[in-house]
């Protein structure tokens, strides 16, 4: 039988609530454990001391009895000291996706056409108030 140290979801629909239970790991997730070693409200505010309450002595019993914690279970326990800090890295999560590369690239074309027009309105003044003349050189022989 594997063991796992994992979190069991409660509460109500958009007010999650957490036990940290050890189970089967072949169990459902919200389904029956052996024992329950605390708790975790993500409601509450990350300060709050309430938030997660884990019973570390049973936990490090279940461990040497071979028990594995899930990925969330590990970063309570880490933060509580119990475990060793695993380091973590992925490098591609700040990367932008495909969508925003795509929005990227429209706004540099935009941005380009916008400076080349900016370029022609510059060169072409010189050129517009001889036009200009014209026009009105009409309207006063009229």
């Amino acid at each position: 039988m594997a063991l796992s140290i994992r979190l069991a979801r409660g509460g109500a629909k958009k007010r999650p609530y957490y036990r940290v239970v050890v189970a089967d790991s072949r169990r459902r997730r919200d389904g029956r454990f052996i024992e329950k070693v605390g708790i975790y409200n993500p409601m509450l505010p990350k300060g709050d001391e309430g938030r997660v309450k884990l019973d570390v002595d049973r936990i490090k019993e279940w461990m040497a009895k071979g028990a594995q914690p899930s990925d969330r279970v590990s970063r309570f326990l880490e933060a509580a000291g119990v475990l060793d800090a695993k380091k973590r890295d992925n490098p591609n999560k700040a990367k932008p996706g495909t969508k925003a590369l795509e929005r990227i690239e429209e706004k540099k074309e935009k941005a380009e056409a916008l400076a080349a027009a900016a370029a022609e309105a510059a060169a072409a003044p010189a050129e517009e108030p001889a036009a200009e003349e014209g026009p009105a050189e009409e309207a006063a022989a009229e």
